[in-house]
Parts: structure tokens; C-alpha cells; sequence
């Protein structure tokens, strides 16, 4: 008969150092959380300044490409010219045309910078009427904001009803507040309706291209089609050089403030990129970029806007990605 055994104890050599006090805590984000890089990337580049030196460097390459193509004009005009009279005048005439559509395009856009300044200095004459408390020089903002609107269809009804109220308000904020109301309310619907596209759009490319520099070309096209389809709604239309530079200034503004950083009170307030990313990390930079992308477009509203945020309250980020990506990572997806 074999003889019963009993418990078997197997000592350690040594203790075990880790214990629940000791050991490291559980980080709170995922390693692979998603950091809307496409976003943070194009709003650094578009913010970065040139040094003197680069600006110089481009603007002596932009004249030698000058001087090159207008002396090979000339000689190619002047050959055909001795070979061909009547082929010569053609191509005389042709480069002529080439001139003045230059010179219109180069027109067109001191028009646009002109709008610009225009919109600007109406936004700083309103800030100041609102700090000083002064009445007489709100009357003569929303003057030059009435003329500004002046030829808009669409602001007809509005110019019409903020015409004939403005004379019942006897103190700044309510006079700015009317003006904000009645000519600004239907402009802001249209700013929003634009950053939600934009933000979408961005999404989805984000998400669903899986091609290298996709996501950042997407991110900077429609970013300043957005800013410059936003300076357009509220009356100061800008050229490719002024959208380039109205760009610089809100991006400028955004990395000035770090808006472009992607932080938990974004990610937790509509539960987007956490939990996406959890099923695919493609989905998850595709909120967050859509979210960076609205941050951009509030911040262009409030550059591009001639009356700062008097009763209004400006557009909220969270409520713009919501509407905007609604179905389209599915239901609850934003």
C-alpha cells in the first residue's frame, strides 16, 4: 500500500518586489490614441514665417525666371517677326494678352487685400465702440456694415428689419447685438454649414484613403477652401494670395493658443476618436482631424467675422463635428 502524501510546499528563492503599492500606474491613454497629425502638420507649415533669407532667396528666383522668359519672349517674337510678319504680329499679340491678363489678375488681387483690410478694420472699429461704451461710433459701424451688405440679396429682409430698429437702441451692446442679429445670424449659419463640409470631408479622407500624404493634402485643400469660402460669406472675398495669407493668419492664431492640440476635453466631449480608434486607428485620425478642421473654421469666423461675438455665442466645436459626421462613420459614430 502506498503511503498517503500530503501537501507539497515549494519555497521561493526570493520575494516578488512588485506589489499593488509599488507598481506603476495604468497610463490613462491608449499608446496608439489618435493625434490629428495631418492637421497639427498643415497648421505648423501654414503658420511658419520665411526668414528674410528665403523670402529673399524666392524673390531673386521669381525675377531671374522673369528676366529668362521675357528675354526668350522677345527673341522668339523678334525671329518670327524677321521670318514672318503676319506670324509675328499673331504671336506679339498673343503675348500682349498674356500681359494684360496678368495685370488684371494682379488687380484682382489688391481688390481682394483691399476687402480684407476693409472687413478688418470694421471688426477693430467694433471692438473698440464696445471697450469705450460709445454709442456714436457703433452708429458708425453699423453704417459702413449696412454699406457693406448694401448689394446682398440675401440680407435684404434683414437690412431691412435692422433699419427699421436700430433707432429704438440707445446703448452700444444692443445696437451691435441688432446688427449682429438681423445681418450676421443668417452669414454665421452659412460660416457653419461650410466648416462641417470641410470637417467631413476631411474625415473621410482620413478614414478611408489609406495613401501616404492623403490625409495632409486633403487636411490643407480643404482647409483653405474653407477659410476662403468663409471670408467670402461675410463680404470680404479674397484672391489666391489673400486666402494664402488670411490662412497664415488663423493658423498663426491656433498654434499661438495650442487650439491644434488634440486634448482629452476634445476627445471626451463627443466620445469620438478614443473609441473609434479602439476599432480602427484610421477612424479614430479621421474624427480628430475633423475636429481640428472645425477648430480652424471657428477661428476663421472670428478673423473673417466684421462684428466680433456680442450676444451671440460663437459656434461650438463639439455641436460642428456632431452634425457634421453624423452617419458617417454610423450611427452615434461622432
Amino acid at each position: 500500500m502506498t503511503a498517503k502524501q500530503g501537501p507539497v510546499l515549494i519555497e521561493l528563492e526570493e520575494a516578488g518586489a512588485e506589489t499593488p503599492a509599488t507598481a506603476p500606474p495604468v497610463p490613462d491613454g491608449a499608446p496608439d490614441m489618435p493625434t490629428g497629425q495631418a492637421m497639427q502638420t498643415m497648421a505648423v507649415l501654414a503658420a511658419r514665417r520665411r526668414s528674410r533669407l528665403g523670402r529673399f532667396f524666392w524673390g531673386a528666383l521669381v525675377a531671374l525666371i522673369g528676366f529668362v522668359a521675357s528675354v526668350m519672349a522677345w527673341d522668339f517674337i523678334t525671329g518670327l517677326l524677321s521670318r514672318n510678319t503676319v506670324v509675328g504680329t499673331v504671336a506679339l499679340g498673343l503675348v500682349v494678352l498674356v500681359l494684360v491678363a496678368c495685370v488684371l489678375v494682379a488687380l484682382r488681387e489688391v481688390a481682394a487685400f483691399a476687402r480684407l483690410r476693409r472687413v478688418d478694420s470694421l471688426h477693430h472699429a467694433a471692438e473698440a465702440a464696445l471697450v469705450a461704451d460709445d454709442l456714436a461710433a457703433a452708429r458708425v459701424v453699423t453704417g459702413r456694415l449696412e454699406q457693406l451688405y448694401h448689394g446682398r440679396e440675401d440680407l435684404a429682409w434683414g437690412r431691412q428689419r435692422f433699419d427699421e430698429r436700430k433707432g429704438e437702441m440707445l446703448d452700444t451692446d444692443g445696437l451691435l447685438a441688432l446688427a449682429e442679429l438681423e445681418l450676421l445670424a443668417p452669414l454665421d449659419a452659412a460660416a457653419a454649414r461650410e466648416i462641417e463640409a470641410a470637417a467631413r470631408q476631411v474625415a473621410a479622407v482620413t478614414a478611408l484613403v489609406p495613401l501616404a500624404l492623403a490625409d495632409l493634402i486633403a487636411a490643407l485643400t480643404s482647409n483653405l477652401r474653407m477659410i476662403r469660402r468663409i471670408a467670402e460669406i461675410y463680404g470680404g472675398r479674397a484672391g489666391v494670395l489673400g486666402s494664402w495669407r488670411l490662412t497664415q493668419v488663423v493658423m498663426t492664431h491656433l498654434v499661438a493658443t495650442g487650439a491644434v492640440a488634440v486634448g482629452d476635453d476634445m476627445l471626451g466631449s463627443f466620445a469620438g476618436g478614443g473609441v473609434l480608434s479602439k476599432v480602427s486607428r484610421r477612424f479614430g485620425e479621421g474624427v480628430v482631424n475633423g475636429a481640428l478642421t472645425a477648430r480652424v473654421g471657428v477661428a476663421a469666423m472670428e478673423v473673417c467675422r466684421p462684428l466680433p461675438f456680442v450676444r451671440k455665442k460663437r459656434p461650438s466645436v463639439t455641436a460642428l463635428v456632431k452634425r457634421a459626421l453624423t452617419g458617417l462613420f454610423g450611427e452615434g459614430g461622432a
